[in-house]
């Protein structure tokens, strides 16, 4: 294993902790690690796991981004980090309050808050980097912690994490492929992919048989539990992947890749955050950015190495989404054709495919 792979199995690592509700070590300096910093996700942070991380490290304070600043009147001065310091009115709730937008209406914070002046902006953006990596609120508690009582935890260096692309994972292995009938497409075979380092599989959808020496039509779809899985009407996926498999079978044979990016890449529970927040009158970007994400946090170098794997050079790409056409381009496969995929609306979603239309460039 070289040392690229080394490190994004590290990162891998340190994000399980961390959603364990476990402490990471992050040291700041390139070849030679400097100071040392825990950190604790305010997501994770309870009645156990708080009193735990004060009795190791002392002299804590918090780090936000600077869109969750803003919601709280705190001026960012144009660094996408904030640190807070940490106040002693802060109680175990508020420290979820505090990371946590869907709860601003339910859980109002009293504040003030004060800003911190930050000598480490690497170690901020490393922090934030991760948070985002092990699908959790980017907000945390951190402190600089001496070389003793850290033996026990993940240890990172934050431009080791600054300089992987920890989303990109285009070392996958195929691990399995079996033959899956589908209702409307009963020649179908399931592809399994695994990325080296760990996390989470991506399935490759193959459809009937074609010629891969042509264009293949193929669609990427990012998964969506609500809409494929339970049918939820707030979104289109659901109509998505079935219209998809549809219309690759009836012509005669095709791709769907099934990545494993719940929530344009936040996860379930962080889209769940985000549905509470559109509850609220937010759509659906300025909802992701209230919870300290990107508008759109997915890669899509593992479906361009998905298709590399499956002997496919070139495509016909199903999509309303101009990113996964640049984003196959830049990654070596020729999209030769995009094919519209569009289906009515209803009532529910309607606003939603209105704001992917006006606001990120959707070809609706």
């Amino acid at each position: 294993m070289d040392d690229k792979a080394k490190i994004s199995l590290s990162i891998e690592r340190a994000a399980d902790d961390l959603r364990r509700g476990y402490p990471v070590i992050i040291t700041t300096g390139d070849k030679q690690p400097g100071r040392k910093y825990a950190i604790l996700p305010l997501e994770m942070v309870n009645d156990v796991s708080l009193p735990a991380f004060d009795e190791r490290f002392q002299n804590s304070n918090l780090l936000i981004t600077d869109n969750r600043a803003l919601t709280l009147k705190v001026a960012h001065k144009g660094c996408d980090t904030v640190r807070l310091k940490r106040t002693s009115w802060l109680s175990t709730g508020d420290f979820l309050a505090l990371a946590d937008p869907s709860a601003d209406l339910s859980s109002p914070l009293k504040g003030p808050f004060s800003r911190l002046d930050s000598d480490e902006p690497q170690l901020d953006q490393a922090i934030i980097k991760l948070l985002k990596f092990a699908r959790l609120l980017p907000a945390a508690i951190f402190a600089e912690c001496p070389d003793i009582n850290v033996e026990y935890s993940m240890v990172l260096n934050a431009v080791d994490i600054l300089g992987t692309d920890i989303g990109d994972k285009s070392r996958l292995r195929q691990v399995v492929s079996a033959n899956i009938p589908l209702e409307g497409a009963t020649k179908t075979k399931f592809v399994a992919f695994r990325p080296e380092v760990g996390g989470l599989e991506h399935i490759a959808i193959v459809i009937g048989d074609f010629d891969r020496n042509k264009p293949v039509l193929m669609r990427i779809h990012s998964e969506c539990f609500t809409g494929d899985l339970l049918g939820s009407l707030k979104c289109d996926c659901g109509d998505q992947l079935k219209g998809a498999i549809k219309t690759i079978d009836n012509a005669g044979g095709g791709i769907v890749l099934y990545l494993a990016q719940e929530g344009r890449g936040i996860g379930l529970i962080s889209k769940l955050k985000a549905y509470s927040l559109q509850d609220q009158g937010y759509d659906t970007v300025d909802a992701n950015i209230r919870l300290g994400f990107d508008v759109d946090e997915r890669v899509f170098a593992p479906a361009a190495e998905m298709l590399r794997a499956l002997s496919v050079k070139s495509v016909r790409l199903m999509t309303n989404n101009p990113n996964k056409i640049d984003a196959l381009e830049r990654f070596g496969i020729n999209v030769v054709e995009r094919v519209k995929h569009k289906f009515p609306t209803n009532p529910h979603n309607h606003q939603y495919l209105e704001t992917k239309k006006s606001r990120t460039g959707h070809m609706l």
